[in-house]
């Protein structure tokens, strides 16, 4: 899953695909890298972040997924406004990545059910402007694992059928650096749920904190490297995808760790 951040403020590239023609650009571009979908977001979901007018998500991502879904691409849109949702439907997306979970917004269930696509249920506790004040777990695995399982049971209720579900731990929400090392650490735990995982580590703090030299971590775009090892990790573990802005090194990440399972397999 390829990103198309189509926000002025993106963590990740600090505005670069903000005008609709170089998102587009860059859409491209990740599938002739390896990308299998295209993920288009307009709204900046970085710790701290504060959520934009509905009209302005709106006006930000609609032209792009219609571009991309026109031009053949299989698109997500990354949102948690359902109305953003079904008008990127409309335009063409085929994949509703709610970072919410559908808490945001709980009519966002009913339109991923009445529309039939498939539907990201993230883990998550808070919108970013305050959700990092909200990290205490009590046994952290067990905590995300079971409040995921509420957030999928709710989604069933309203009438997504679990085929369509896929889930994410949430990487980065509500959870600090060494929270998104135990949770990587217990992919098994997830993927025992039985449901496609996707796991969006790519670029985010905790990778830079890591790879930090001299108490400076490096820029978001030279962390690629490290997240190309956590999607071969997760590709090892089972995820069903690995959420990147650079397609090219995850691609290859990806293969290398089909070739090995394959190997294993014969054994």
């Amino acid at each position: 899953m390829g990103v198309v951040n189509v926000t002025p403020d993106s963590f990740s590239d600090g505005g670069r695909f903000f005008d609709h023609s170089r998102a587009i650009g860059r859409g491209r571009t990740l599938v002739e890298d390896g990308a299998d979908l295209v993920d288009v977001g307009g709204e900046s979901t970085r710790p701290g972040a504060d959520r934009v007018p509905e009209d302005e998500e709106l006006r930000r991502v609609v032209p792009v997924v219609r571009e991309l879904a026109d031009a053949g691409h299989v698109v997500s849109v990354d949102t948690t406004r359902v109305r953003v949702a079904e008008r990127a439907l409309e335009a063409g997306a085929q994949l509703v990545n709610d970072v919410s979970g559908g808490r945001a917004e709980p009519d966002m269930l009913r339109l991923a059910a009445d529309a039939g696509v498939p539907v990201v249920i993230m883990h998550w506790r808070q919108h970013s402007a305050s959700m990092q004040k909200h990290t205490d777990y009590d046994d952290l695995v067990a905590d995300v694992v079971a409040e995921l399982n509420q957030q999928v049971d709710a989604a069933v209720a309203a009438g997504v059928a679990l085929e369509q579900v896929v889930i994410d731990p949430g990487l980065g929400f509500s959870k600090t650096g060494a929270q998104n090392w135990e949770l990587l650490g217990h992919l098994d735990a997830f993927v025992d749920l039985d449901l496609p995982l996707l796991v969006a580590a790519s670029r985010k703090g905790f990778l830079g904190e890591l790879l930090a030299e001299g108490g400076t971590p490096p820029r978001p775009r030279d962390r690629d490297d490290a997240t190309a090892a956590i999607s071969t990790y997760s590709a090892l573990a089972g995820a069903w995808a690995v959420r990147v802005h650079d397609a090219k090194s995850s691609a290859s990440a990806v293969r290398v760790a089909a070739r090995l399972l394959d190997e294993l397999a014969a054994d």
